[in-house]
């Protein structure tokens, strides 16, 4: 097992969406929680598996499937398995679990698909580091071993890799797979986390906010099998809605840094050349400076421009908190003091 520890400073509010009017003696130890969508030949083993699992354990347990709008017969299988099952028609990775997790009623909430792909007949290993302390536990299924077909090469030499590789950079988890679906938290942990994304990039969120947070966050092996059904995943839709939220969520690493010195090697291109030819008009770096400095402050700033703007879409979504930025923005600039500016530019590149 191995602790993420580094962390970046938190903006943002949080907002408790899991119910807190139960008491110690009501609330069972562990919720399972699983998303469902047309899994008709794997919700019962699934649901099975875990049952057995959490009598085996002698954990006061449930297991909760969110039917996310399934077509066949999978509703009425996760009832006979002994499943709860409560009804989200609006489709989403992510809004299935924001509309099942509140309901769940353990102190402990295990998380995962319920396609087979994942061993439900142990899961002790993701609750015994809650139990010493930790806030979030993520399986690692390049640790634990994928099973030949569990998972495409798209998946696992591109995707997965990449996506941790930005999750790692922007945040400093040492985290070995960031998309692995099975996980579990704290009741505590979850209200703290403020989840919103409704799709995919719901996994990814997790693990920003937990680690802005300050929470602990561990990572245990865990196999990955070949799933039973139709694979859901899209893997160009999902991957662009992960590099979205993470380019909207971190805009200062993704845009504002390199905008920043993008524009101070313009500037100094730029000055370079005007100085320069003063003295003599065919020195180097005279006329490289003059065509390189402007595409690179042009550049720059441009990049400035996008991460102010994927800075606002992100408070306005509730996505990141209001943060001085954008605070200073809705108070001081208008569409007025924009023009101004901007015939002010205009101005002085006539004028140089």
């Amino acid at each position: 097992m191995r602790e993420a520890v580094a962390v970046l400073p938190d903006n943002g509010s949080t907002t408790a969406t899991v119910d807190e009017t139960r008491t110690e003696e009501h609330q069972l130890d562990i919720s399972v929680v699983m998303p469902c969508l047309n899994e008709e030949d794997s919700i019962a083993i699934c649901v099975q598996k875990a049952k057995e699992w959490l009598e085996r354990s002698g954990y006061r347990g449930e297991v909760l499937v969110v039917d996310n709008g399934s077509t066949d017969r999978s509703r009425e299988l996760a009832l006979a398995a002994g499943a709860r099952v409560i009804e989200e028609p609006r489709r989403g990775y992510g809004r299935a679990y924001l509309t099942g997790i509140p309901q769940a009623q353990g102190k402990y909430i295990i998380m995962g698909d319920c396609d087979d792909t994942y061993d439900f007949t142990n899961l002790e290993p993701l609750i015994a580091p809650l139990r010493d302390g930790y806030d979030l536990v993520v399986g690692n299924r390049y640790a634990g071993g994928i099973r030949p077909g569990a998972m495409t090469w798209s998946h696992r030499y591109i995707g997965t890799p990449v996506i941790t590789f930005l999750l790692r950079t922007f945040t400093g988890a040492r985290l070995g797979d960031s998309q692995c679906g099975l996980r579990a938290f704290t009741r505590e942990a979850y209200q703290r986390l403020g989840l919103h994304s409704t799709g995919m990039e719901f996994a990814s969120e997790m693990i920003l906010k937990a680690m802005r947070r300050r929470l602990r966050v561990a990572e245990v092996p865990i196999p990955y099998f070949p799933r039973v059904g139709e694979a859901k995943l899209n893997t160009f839709r999902d991957g662009w809605r992960h590099l979205r939220f993470l380019m909207l969520f971190t805009p200062a690493y993704v845009f504002t840094v390199p905008g920043l010195i993008l524009s101070l090697l313009g500037a100094i291109a730029m000055a370079t050349a005007l100085l320069v030819s003063r003295g003599n008009a065919d020195a180097w770096p005279h006329w490289p400076a003059v065509f390189v400095g402007p595409m690179l402050l042009v550049v720059g700033i441009n990049a400035l421009l996008l991460g102010l703007a994927a800075h606002l879409v992100a408070s306005s979504k509730g996505i990141t908190g209001e943060g001085r930025v954008s605070r200073l923005y809705r108070r001081q600039f208008s569409l007025e003091a924009f023009l101004g500016a901007a015939g002010a530019l205009i101005l002085a590149g006539v004028g140089l």
